[in-house]
């Protein structure tokens, strides 16, 4: 596994003597520098879009400080990056390790310190994603992860009303809002048959949210000519006023859902 790295400190020298060490080690600890902030707010924005493995945070900063920005990451982010503090001052380790710091080196950092607080993180990802394996195996996931202007937020399944495929992205819709999601149709039907249904080769629907079926309205063209849709039947469903056409293949799928 290659690192992902993201580098905050408010200092440029720090952060350009961070990047020195690390092109240094990049032989024996190979890693991806994938971002660097100089205040928390950027930090969080960066960090939410690049999705890194470790954080290499000073303590120090106008406004927010690195604790109050790693306990931050730990609320937003799942799963959250590690954090290493890279900082002069000694007198906030106790408080760095009560945000579940990884590591704490104080400046100036020695080049073989940094490779091993590295190489620690890769060991605790690693962990932590064969734990999430596991614990998904043994349960079935809860969420869909989902990017919202530049967040990453879990929406659970059972809030799920439809998902929809559309171009190279599904769409997925809750009672209130709708998501982009990155995965395929395909792949969350074999994985949730037992919470979706297929209604069309482009929709899967909550199996709870499905209220009833209906016959689809003729539409009338702009010539005046009454056009019958494409398939004659649409699912309702719960919360939500759109209609969702039944493709002829799935209609005794479906059928056998409402009677």
């Amino acid at each position: 596994m290659i690192p992902r790295l993201y580098i905050v400190d408010d200092e440029a020298p720090a952060r350009s003597r961070l990047k020195t060490l690390l092109a240094d080690i990049a032989g024996e600890c190979p890693h991806e520098l994938v971002g660097e902030a100089s205040h928390a707010q950027g930090a969080l924005d960066g960090i939410a879009a690049s999705r890194p493995d470790l954080v290499l945070m000073d303590v120090q900063m106008p406004g927010m400080t690195g604790i109050e920005l790693a306990a931050h990451l730990q609320k937003q982010s799942q799963p959250s990056p590690a954090v290493v503090f890279v900082t002069a001052y000694d007198a906030y380790a106790l408080q760095a390790f009560e945000v579940h710091a990884l590591d704490y080196l104080l400046k100036p950092v020695r080049a073989r310190r940094l490779a091993d607080a590295i190489r620690h993180a890769i060991s605790r990802r690693i962990g932590q994603d064969v734990a999430i394996s596991a614990a998904s195996a043994k349960a079935g996931r809860q969420h869909f992860s989902v990017q919202e202007r530049g967040r990453v937020l879990l929406v659970p399944i059972s809030d799920v009303v439809y998902l929809k495929a559309e171009l190279k992205y599904v769409t997925l819709r809750t009672r209130a809002c709708e998501y982009l999601l990155e995965e395929s149709l395909t792949s969350i039907e074999e994985e949730l048959g037992n919470v979706f249904v297929r209604v069309h080769r482009n929709a899967l629907v909550s199996r709870s949210a499905i209220v009833g079926v209906e016959r689809a309205s003729v539409t009338v063209d702009a010539e005046g000519d009454q056009e019958k849709a494409q398939e004659p039947w649409q699912v309702i469903l719960r919360d939500v006023n759109e209609r969702l056409p039944i493709s002829r293949r799935q209609w005794p799928v479906v059928k056998a859902l409402v009677k």
